[in-house]
């Protein structure tokens, strides 16, 4: 035991400096091993190469790739180090070989360094070539042997080794010399690109032609001998020419590449692309950019999400204009006034609440809120027209007197549970004019909000009537990101699934503006529900479509604001809609969500739930809530001769000649824009002359509008126009007489319109029929 511990003691010096030696060689390996900034790489779906941006220090060099093509792994071996899979990652006999040729020829001729040695070097950039630094590689590259599989050690030379210029690694060589993956080279091209890095500033594509053809075919020459290739091969190869210059990288997805960037940057990030899609409406948008340049409108963008897995299928930011039309700005994320495109909202939220039915009978007249006026697209007017037709033909002013009807603060409530970023202020900020653009929002959320109201309707219909709890989820552009629609319950998240399906309904309609006689873009045998959009001034263009798969998103318009006549979303933004909906398989309609839906009697005049007073009606199925709605109220029961001609009683009329008869009766300002569209409506019938009694009269004044201010322009002449007075009356056939400040100025019959020139001023109108019923109405004449 003595001489055991005077051994142990005499030898503790020894021990301690072997054990500080292994675990300096333990860690004398860096971990990383390479800290060089890399591009931001983005691939498509099936990782085919979308676009990179350039590292920070100005190298083309990709992320490791942990793969190497077999072809670069059989030719870099067979060029730099052969017997790489048998040494433990130096070989003595090339050192050997190495130092005595250096001796001989007084300098550094031969290096015999391995693979292996050359990543370790590569790592250590800057060191000077010593036999020192030589040591320290071998020491370092036996560590990295321990450390790494051989594959991974190719991995690493071939994902940073030097190409020439700013090249570095496999990957970024292929595509900048043969504008390929490197997996798709040819034998010549990857012995080009494996003698490369030997001496890369001393060869380079389009310079020193001869020394890497040399290179490159005494290469070839050794597959050739050792069997690699066969004869025909090789011919084929040496008969390849040489790279001359970089190809620039592919360019598919530039915006989605600098929003990758963003989040994550100098990293390699497989997408959701489809690549033959994305190319594909590339040529669609760069197509059209030709056409609407020539209008002076540069800007444009087109979003694709796949419903059922919300993944980003395409994503097209902007047109391929030029820096003076901003053609770096991602529009895709930037908010844009809405024009029309949240009408549908409105129209779902409406029906949702039980407000409406699908084809109820809304006002169209001339409106006026306060100092707000509202007009149509083509500035004329139905009276009165169904809900969903004010929807697929994007009525101004019936929109605008729902949102009024349903409440501002209501409706802004939907919206912000729709998660639009862009709608930053409160409901008075916007007021009436929300829905017809007044509020800004961008085509990555209108896409979102519109993907869930048809996931909602899928899962509805897929999981035997329950909703998903996260259907308004952020879509996703990462192939490794899974979305979690959340938890099944009986509860809607917003919207029930009957009113999205009856909203969809209506969208299916062809929602062009009335009057444009250009509309050519509307397939019929495709099954898709879409809106367009225009924003005031023509600065903005949209059109978003929907069908049980897809969801298609364009916007069109200048990145800077200025307005273009023509730039209306029907015109500029609707065809690059459905040449993007050609691209795409064509979908089944959503299936009908029977059990959030019931059988119920319409009203076919009104819309509404019939009343008894109604005689034609239609069994169809509405949303449960619809339910509550109130019945009819456009059809009164009157009492009428024989004939129908007038109204009688039994003051002038027997019981037995007296009918009862169900009549449809709009209110006057109604029915005078109603039957100069309907000519087959008629006006309740006036008292016959000897019956005691009369029908209720209604008068409404046409113009001016209430609290008016106007200003009378002057003619070439200098004189100053008249202003036409109007009202509707419910008995156009009486007789109305006029009144202006207390002052008799005339009377009217049948049509009731009256002209004057009143002074400057405030003024009041009253009118009075022969029935002593009246009107007044206050107006301002301005300067």
């Amino acid at each position: 035991m003595k001489k055991l511990a005077l051994y142990i003691k005499n030898n503790k010096v020894k021990f301690t400096a072997i054990a500080g030696l292994l675990i300096a060689y333990y860690f004398c390996l860096p971990s990383p091993l390479f800290k060089d900034p890399t591009a931001t790489v983005i691939t498509s779906s099936n990782n085919e190469l979308l676009g990179a941006q350039i590292a920070r220090d100005g190298q083309w060099r990709f992320p490791q790739n942990d793969s190497v093509p077999k072809k670069f792994t059989t030719c870099i071996l067979q060029f730099e180090d052969e017997y790489f899979y048998s040494h433990p990652g130096f070989n003595p006999v090339s050192i050997f070989k190495a130092l005595r040729d250096n001796l001989k020829s007084d300098g550094l001729k031969r290096g015999g360094s391995t693979l292996t040695q050359q990543v370790i070097r590569l790592s250590r950039k800057g060191q000077s070539r010593t036999y020192i630094e030589k040591i320290k590689e071998i020491v370092l590259a036996t560590r990295l042997e321990l450390q790494k599989s051989k594959t991974q050690i190719l991995a690493l030379y071939s994902s940073h080794a030097p190409f020439g210029g700013n090249v570095v690694g496999l990957d970024a060589a292929a595509w900048r010399y043969f504008n390929r993956n490197p997996y798709e080279l040819s034998w010549a091209e990857t012995a080009t690109l494996a003698v490369l890095p030997n001496a890369p500033s001393l060869i380079y594509p389009g310079k020193n032609q001869k020394n890497l053809l040399k290179k490159r075919d005494r290469l070839l020459k050794k597959l050739l001998k050792n069997r690699i290739i066969d004869t025909l091969t090789y011919t084929l190869s040496i008969a390849e020419g040489l790279p001359q210059k970089p190809y620039p990288l592919p360019q598919m997805a530039p915006h989605l590449l600098q929003k990758t960037t963003k989040s994550h940057y100098g990293k390699r990030i497989q997408t959701t692309i489809d690549s033959k899609l994305q190319d594909r409406i590339n040529r669609i948008v760069k197509h059209h950019y030709n056409q609407l340049s020539q209008n002076e409108i540069h800007n444009a963008a087109v979003l694709v999400l796949n419903v059922k897995t919300r993944q980003v299928l395409a994503y097209v930011g902007n047109t391929p204009t030029d820096k003076g039309h901003q053609k770096d700005v991602d529009i895709i994320d930037k908010p844009r006034s809405t024009g029309s495109i949240l009408k549908p909202f409105l129209y779902t939220a409406m029906l949702d609440a039980g407000d409406l039915l699908p084809h109820t009978l809304v006002a169209d007249v001339p409106t006026q809120f306060g100092s707000y006026n509202p007009e149509n697209y083509n500035k004329t007017y139905d009276g009165a027209v169904s809900a969903s037709r004010a929807l697929s033909r994007s009525l101004n002013v019936p929109s605008v007197r729902m949102l009024q009807e349903f409440g501002l603060d209501r409706f802004h409530d939907y919206l912000k549970r729709l998660h639009l970023k862009d709608l930053k202020y409160n409901a008075n900020h916007y007021g009436l004019s929300l829905i017809l653009g007044g509020a800004e929002s961008n085509l990555w959320d209108l896409c979102k909000s519109y993907a869930a109201l048809s996931s909602t309707l899928n899962h509805f219909s897929e999981t035997s009537s329950e909703y998903f709890s996260n259907e308004f989820c952020e879509p996703t552009f990462l192939a490794s990101e899974i979305i979690d629609f959340g938890k099944k319950t009986s509860d809607k998240t917003l919207f029930d699934a009957g009113s999205i399906y009856l909203t969809y309904e209506s969208l299916k309609e062809v929602n062009r503006p009335e009057g444009d006689e250009s509309w050519a873009f509307f397939d019929g045998s495709k099954q898709i529900a879409w809106k367009t959009g225009t924003s005031f001034g023509f600065r903005d263009a949209w059109a978003i479509g929907t069908t049980q798969d897809y969801v298609v998103g364009v916007w069109v318009g200048n990145a800077d604001g200025e307005g273009r006549p023509g730039l209306v979303g029907v015109q500029t933004a609707a065809p690059i809609l459905f040449d993007v909906f050609d691209l795409l398989p064509n979908s089944n309609w959503f299936a009908k969500p029977f059990d959030d839906m019931q059988e119920a009697t319409i009203c076919n005049q009104s819309g509404y739930r019939a009343s008894t007073n109604c005689l034609e009606t239609t069994e169809t199925f509405i949303q449960l809530s619809g339910l509550k709605t109130k019945p009819c109220p456009y059809h009164i029961l009157i009492h009428v001769d024989q004939k129908e001609r007038f109204q009688v009683n039994t003051s002038c009329e027997s019981l037995s000649n007296i009918q009862h008869k169900p009549w449809f009766v709009l209110p006057p300002l109604m029915a005078h824009y109603y039957k100069a569209k309907n000519p087959f409506y008629k006006p309740l019938p006036k008292f016959r002359v000897d019956c005691f009694g009369s029908s209720s009269v209604s008068i409404d004044f046409i113009y001016p509008k209430e609290k008016n201010s106007i200003f009378l322009p002057k003619d070439f002449d200098g004189q100053t126009n008249d202003l036409i007075l109007k009202i509707a009356h419910s008995k156009s056939e009486s007789t109305v007489f006029w009144y202006v400040n207390e002052t008799f100025i005339g009377s009217t019959k049948d049509l009731h319109e009256i002209a004057i020139i009143p002074e400057q001023g405030k003024h009041m109108i009253t009118v009075v029929d022969e029935f002593g019923n009246e009107a007044k109405r206050g107006f301002e004449i301005s300067q």
